[in-house]
């Protein structure tokens, strides 16, 4: 089983992580720009933390054969804050290097009015430089949710082909499938989804456009969900390829939508970053 996590915030795992996930056939990552649980209370720690995305985690991932992407967005929480916004004005500067294959995550918290201004101008950003957009559906109030963001995809320039609507669930899903968007499903140990539910799903949807992720953070969650979704789909008796789809074939051709993707190795092992390995102590 390969496996690609399309939504995996890996800077809040451990290298343990990265060793049991490459053993279990996870070979790529797309790390997309969250809140950090704190607020940041200026922009120039946004841009420290797009820094580390784009160098520090890409070559600890490489340590371990896993080929790590990133997305990179002002996230709707933080969309509200006033200290925060001008991250909007620097994202260009950012949004063309390599390694970023979407503008992510954006969307919807809280549904205010200043969320819905980042989302509509970073939907542009997208459309700008050419790339997909991972979008956050709120956690509360989804359905609602859900039908907002479609209203703001279908009024901006960006195809609704090239969106990937996230943390869907059974209230959810059949809305954004209409919509035209890609879906997305978190699979986590307590809330959104679970394996069950997924396979209920893919069950009911089929598996066409259909992204699962970890959605892993510094919260309870489990990094090889992917893992557990595939073996679960092959115990409701989905074939290998629907597995392969599923988990493979489908984030690779939604990112790969921007041009950037490269699933080859993102830096030969022992090499140094800025000087520094993963190892303490020496070898």
């Amino acid at each position: 089983m390969r496996i690609f996590d399309p939504h995996i915030h890996m800077t809040s795992r451990t290298t343990d992580d990265y060793e049991a996930m490459r053993a279990a056939g996870v070979l790529a990552v797309v790390e997309p720009a969250f809140w950090l649980g704190q607020p940041r209370t200026s922009p120039a720690s946004f841009y420290d933390y797009f820094d580390a995305l784009l160098g520090w985690e890409p070559f600890r991932a490489a340590q371990f054969g896993v080929a790590h992407h990133c997305a990179l967005a002002l996230n709707p929480k933080e969309a509200n804050d006033p200290r925060c916004t001008e991250v909007l004005e620097e994202l260009p500067r950012y949004l063309v290097k390599d390694s970023v294959v979407a503008v992510g995550e954006i969307g919807y918290d809280s549904m205010t009015p200043a969320e819905d201004h980042a989302l509509a101008a970073q939907l542009q950003l997208a459309a700008d430089h050419g790339l997909p957009a991972l979008v956050h559906t709120p956690h509360r109030d989804k359905l609602t949710g859900l039908r907002r963001t479609v209203d703001v995809v279908r009024e901006s320039a960006l195809d609704p082909e090239r969106v990937l609507l996230d943390h869907l669930n059974e209230t959810t899903v059949e809305a954004a499938k209409d919509a035209g968007c890609w879906l997305g499903f978190s699979v986590y140990p307590d809330t959104k989804m679970d394996e069950q539910r997924m396979v209920a799903i893919l069950a009911e949807y089929g598996p066409e456009r259909v992204l699962v992720n970890s959605a892993a953070d510094w919260g309870r969650s489990d990094p090889l969900k992917t893992v557990r979704t595939g073996e679960a789909m092959l115990r409701a008796g989905f074939s290998d390829d629907d597995v392969d789809r599923v988990l493979w074939r489908n984030p690779v051709e939604f990112y790969g939508l921007g041009g950037r993707l490269d699933l080859g190795p993102a830096a030969a092992a022992g090499a140094l970053h800025e000087g520094n390995s993963v190892l303490r102590g020496g070898e």
